[in-house]
């Protein structure tokens, strides 16, 4: 069901504690626990807890709105912000000596975000983000015509559609793999090696596979090392869309196993400024691999040729590590991870009570950050009615979600990072049922 934006639903920002108010003032945790039927947490729960209402001041988020939304857009710490501002104004004070050490200091950075993502920096190179990533391999990997590109239908949408725009020029065919929503680690390796292993008439080595690693629209956390093995025995190539892995896993590129390409954002989990992500390549196929735009570093080799990028504000690329430092010196990077991935949980638990939905089939194989919880019905059934119903979220509640459709069914898709409180899941939970 469509959503009209002019839908008054009662819940107007006069309301304590409603859409204005700061969230920072702590409220009524406990009251909230028990109107919702909410168990106090267990003590380990508490002796492990991060939750603080005052962690959001370490970000420069709007404090009267309840951010749950971290995966889509990220958030930046103000540390990153100071030293990225005090990077520009160095930039525009003398902009010739900006310019001609700039990938010299951009190779430096490299250095510090691959020690991060624990990989060799001989092997990483900046891009804008995982779809500018993907790009370059679909771009810079040559398939012969009658070649094909397999992709899941849990894929991020810009991914299929620059793969689709690759196959047309190339004279390849793009195939997607189904799998289900409660399909299991050996089900989805399954379903891969069924397509891999199931066509007669592709030649070996002509088969691109990209594979997410956790999805988008169903926040899934798929068994990417396993699907690798299989398609290296079937000959094929492997791409690990790894967008939202940084920071939300340990070590995204062992997890990847022996991927031939791995590219992720460093702007959603590792809160690194937005602009900023990883391209991975493994041994030699790195020097396939070109800048979407030639610069004066063209003739490089991989990754320096990506170190140059002409007049474009890199400034998010030398204070990515500053974010990443930051949340390591003041919260500890295993600790968040361990804290974000129960506070999901617990936003997942509170907001299926509060809308009455059963969890079957989408507790099978979570992200550890990002949940889903179905939605009635009838919602979101398609990508048009989740957008407009997630605007009137924002609008009468005063919570930023993601509202997401897959396979003709809309979902609540729920972040938790370290400026998140259970307060924030428990007040949506009491506003949601009334805005649906």
């Amino acid at each position: 069901m469509a959503v009209s934006p002019h839908t008054v639903t009662g819940h107007d920002a006069e309301a304590p504690d409603g859409p204005g108010a700061d969230r920072r003032d702590g409220d009524t945790l406990a009251t909230r626990r028990a109107q919702n039927g909410l168990p106090e947490p267990e003590a380990d729960d508490r002796s492990n807890d991060l939750s603080d209402p005052k962690n959001i001041e370490d970000w420069a988020l709007d404090t009267r709105v309840r951010h749950l939304n971290h995966g889509s857009f990220g958030a930046v710490p103000r540390a990153a912000i100071t030293v990225r501002q005090t990077l520009r104004e160095e930039m525009e004070a003398n902009p010739d000596a900006w310019f001609r050490q700039l990938p010299d200091r951009i190779a430096r950075a490299r250095g510090d975000i691959a020690a991060f993502l624990r990989v060799p920096a001989g092997h990483l190179a900046f891009v804008p983000n995982a779809s500018a990533g993907v790009s370059t391999v679909l771009n810079s990997s040559v398939l012969p015509p009658g070649g094909r590109i397999l992709l899941s239908d849990h894929g991020y949408g810009s991914v299929a559609m620059g793969a689709r725009r690759a196959a047309a020029r190339a004279g390849l065919r793009v195939e997607t793999v189904h799998v289900p929503l409660d399909a299991d680690d050996e089900a989805v390796e399954s379903a891969f090696a069924r397509a891999l292993t199931g066509d007669g008439a592709t030649p070996a080595g002509a088969t691109l596979v990209i594979v997410d690693q956790i999805t988008s629209p169903t926040a899934r956390l798929f068994p990417v090392a396993a699907v690798v093995r299989r398609a290296h025995l079937a000959g094929a190539r492997v791409l690990v869309d790894g967008a939202h892995a940084p920071g939300m896993l340990a070590d995204p590129l062992a997890h990847a196993g022996d991927a031939d390409f791995w590219t992720g954002n460093l702007h959603k989990w590792a809160c690194a400024p937005r602009g900023t992500a990883a391209l991975v390549a493994r041994g030699p196929h790195g020097r396939e691999l070109t800048p979407l735009t030639d610069s004066w570093g063209a003739q490089e080799p991989f990754p320096a040729n990506f170190d140059h990028q002409g007049t474009l504000d890199l400034t998010s690329w030398l204070s990515a590590a500053d974010a990443t430092g930051f949340i390591e010196a003041r919260y500890g990077w295993d600790r968040a991870r361990a804290h974000m991935s129960r506070l999901a949980g617990l936003a997942q638990a509170t907001l299926a009570r509060a809308l009455r939905q059963d969890l079957t089939g989408v507790t099978v194989g979570e992200a550890p950050a990002m949940r889903l919880v179905p939605l009635p019905a009838g919602l979101a059934t398609e990508p048009l009615c989740a957008a407009e119903l997630q605007r009137h979220i924002a609008r009468e509640t005063g919570c930023e979600t993601s509202i997401t459709s897959w396979d003709g069914r809309g979902f609540l898709r729920l972040s938790a990072h370290l400026y998140n409180t259970p307060e924030d899941y428990e007040y949506l939970a009491e506003l949601l049922p009334g805005c649906l």
